[in-house]
């Protein structure tokens, strides 16, 4: 596999961790209808901006631009966070 796709890969299964770690730390937070969702993506967007550190000490040398690093999967990392955010929330509550 190429740097590009393994990076694509790990940022998908960090949105799926994102999703289900949200999910949890909004079960704590105070109910209110929009405060929730936007404390919840604030969670999932700190993941992000965290792992991309990490990210960027493994790939440097193996990606031609390092602001690929960055972009690379920004928006496949949010579209697995909100479905497993919203299965697993519904599911905490339910079982809770």
């Amino acid at each position: 596999m190429t740097p590009i796709v393994q990076l694509y890969w790990i940022r998908v299964a960090l949105g799926v961790v994102a999703g289900v770690l949200s999910a949890a730390l909004a079960l704590y937070l105070p109910m209110n209808d929009l405060s929730t969702l936007i404390d919840s993506f604030t969670i999932a967007l700190l993941i992000y901006l965290v792992s991309y550190y990490p990210l960027r000490a493994i790939f440097a040398k193996k990606v031609n631009k390092p602001s690929k690093i960055l972009s690379t999967a920004v928006i496949m990392y949010f579209f697995t966070w909100l479905p497993f955010f919203v299965v697993f929330f519904t599911l905490f509550k339910i079982y809770a």
